[in-house]
This record gives structure tokens, C-alpha cells and sequence, in this order.
């Protein structure tokens, strides 16, 4: 069979998702996307992704691919156009998981390998009383006061190229190398005024590298907040770049405020060279010796 390669653009609202892996027996991204183009396509398929989320993570910028005969799209209505699988799968898509845009990809493109970095958010709320409810399913309420200038402080320390293994849960044959290129926050004020009774500021993280590992987003909130709020120092969050296993004194912030927003991908005629190159094994600056495979996302 002479298979095409189409690139989707998925978005999900995460909170009644086990992920975005296939999982048996449980409701996963992944699972319910390739259960309906299957159903268009009348045939299995299988979808390769950019970055695996967690459990109740969301998404607004989602891509992955999959491989198809062209002749599926003759067979079934859709004249060889894949952008017409948005509307067929807005028809048979749970509310919760929706995809944006379909479209045929060179064959070189790999929605994991191809990618040049990823960008996350993270949204918190600062009210006594949590989140808005109209926004409580993607908004984490934080309840400790913590001082924002030391947050941004703590989130500085931790750009650049280092192996990030205190932040993350290993997987086996995996580097936890990675280049943090952004890691910022901006605020949004309390809608009610400056002088409305108690604090009520939205804080929202804006994290960026060229890949994460397992929960790495999370720990990374996690830890900069426990600066922020007084019980951790700014030397004990550099001090964790020097760690080689995950660090049971970093928290792990709430899956309901972290949403994927972004993947960048290199020009078509520069895809076959990043992927040889996010494949390479990565190594921290000094690192005694390699620091293992490469995971997704």
C-alpha cells in the first residue's frame, strides 16, 4: 500500500482524559481520536503525536500525524481533500477533543521528531476561594501566598541547556537534557478592581523548550511556587540542576492548569535534518557521558 502523510491540529479539554496515550480500558486522547478516524476512514490508523500529555493536561495546539492510503479519501467522499475531515470528525468528536485542521504533510514530517520546541502554560488563580467557575477546569487555585518577583526569579535560574532529571519522572532509556528557552510570567489583575476585598490575580507561566520529559512542566511550576512561597531557597532551585534523579522535594503543580499551546516545526525542506538531529543523544554542558535516548514531548 502507497501511503500520504496528514498532519492534525487537535485541541482537548483534558480534565476527563487519562492522558493522551492509549491506555486499555480507559478514555484517552489518543484512543478516541483513532476510533473515529477509523470510523471515517474505515480503517485502522494509527497517530503519532507531538508531546504526550498527562491526565486531566489540556491542549490548544496539539499536532500528530498519521500515514493513509490516499484512496481512503476517495472512497469515502472526501475527494483526496483531508481538510474535510474536520468537518466529518466535528460530527463524531466528543465536545471535550476537536480537531482544528487536517492537511497533507511531506513525508519527511514527524509531529514528535520534527519538532523545534514546544510551549506550555500554566495557569494559577490566587483567590482565596479558587478559580472562577467558568474557568475552574483549567485554572489550578493556589492557596499559599507566595511573592511573584521571587517566582520569577526562581523561574530565571533554571534557562538554559542542563539536565533536568530532578524535575522529572525517568523513563527508562531516556536523557532528561533539555533547553528551557522560556520561562516567564505575566499576571492578569483582579477584575473586580484593585481595592475589591481579598487577592484574586491570575498568574499564568509561559514555559517553552525544545522537548519536556515526564511531568517536567509541573515539577518546574511546582518548584519555582515553593520559592515563591518562602520554604525553598533560590539556591536550593539551582541547586537541583546538579541532581541526577527525580527530587521527592520538588511538588508536582495540578494537572488542570497546564495546557499545551504551541509546537513549532522547521520549513518542509529542513524536516529530514531535524529529525536526525532530535534523535541524536543529547548531553548536558560537562556531562561525564551520554545522557541516554530521547523520549516524547
Amino acid at each position: 500500500m502507497s501511503t500520504r502523510r496528514i498532519r492534525l491540529d487537535v485541541a482537548y479539554d483534558g480534565t476527563d482524559f487519562s492522558g493522551w496515550a492509549r491506555q486499555p480500558g480507559l478514555r484517552t486522547v489518543c484512543g478516541t481520536l483513532e476510533t473515529e478516524l477509523a470510523k471515517v476512514l474505515r480503517a485502522p490508523v494509527t497517530v503519532t503525536v507531538a508531546g504526550r500529555t498527562d491526565a486531566g493536561v489540556h491542549a490548544r495546539g496539539q499536532v500528530c500525524h498519521l500515514d493513509v492510503d490516499p484512496s481512503w479519501l476517495d472512497q469515502r467522499s472526501l475527494e483526496g481533500r483531508p481538510e474535510l475531515l474536520v468537518r466529518r470528525l466535528a460530527r463524531l468528536l466528543p465536545d471535550d477533543v476537536v480537531v482544528m485542521g487536517a492537511r497533507w504533510a511531506p513525508a519527511e514530517f514527524d509531529a514528535r521528531f520534527s519538532a523545534l520546541r514546544r510551549h506550555y502554560e500554566y495557569r494559577l488563580t490566587t483567590a482565596p476561594w479558587g478559580a472562577e467557575p467558568t474557568r475552574a477546569r483549567d485554572t489550578a487555585a493556589w492557596q499559599r501566598q507566595a511573592d511573584l518577583d521571587l517566582v520569577r526569579k526562581a523561574s530565571e535560574r533554571l534557562l538554559g541547556l542542563h539536565d533536568f532529571a530532578a524535575f522529572c519522572r525517568r523513563r527508562e532509556g531516556a536523557t532528561t537534557v533539555r533547553e528551557l528557552q522560556r520561562f516567564d510570567w505575566r499576571v492578569e489583575p483582579d477584575p473586580r478592581g484593585p481595592d475589591a476585598p481579598g487577592a484574586a490575580e491570575v498568574w499564568t507561566a509561559r514555559v517553552s523548550a525544545d522537548a519536556f520529559c515526564w511531568s517536567m512542566v509541573r515539577s518546574l511550576v511546582g518548584g519555582v511556587m515553593a520559592v515563591g512561597e518562602g520554604r525553598r531557597s533560590l539556591d536550593w532551585i539551582t541547586g537541583l540542576l546538579s541532581e541526577t534523579e527525580r527530587s521527592s522535594a520538588v511538588p508536582v503543580a495540578p494537572a488542570r492548569g497546564l495546557a499545551l499551546v504551541r509546537v513549532d516545526y522547521p520549513d518542509d525542506d529542513e524536516l529530514a535534518a531535524r529529525n536526525l538531529v532530535t534523535r541524536e543523544v543529547r548531553q548536558a554542558p560537562g556531562a561525564p557521558g551520554p545522557a541516554g535516548g530521547s523520549c516524547c514531548g
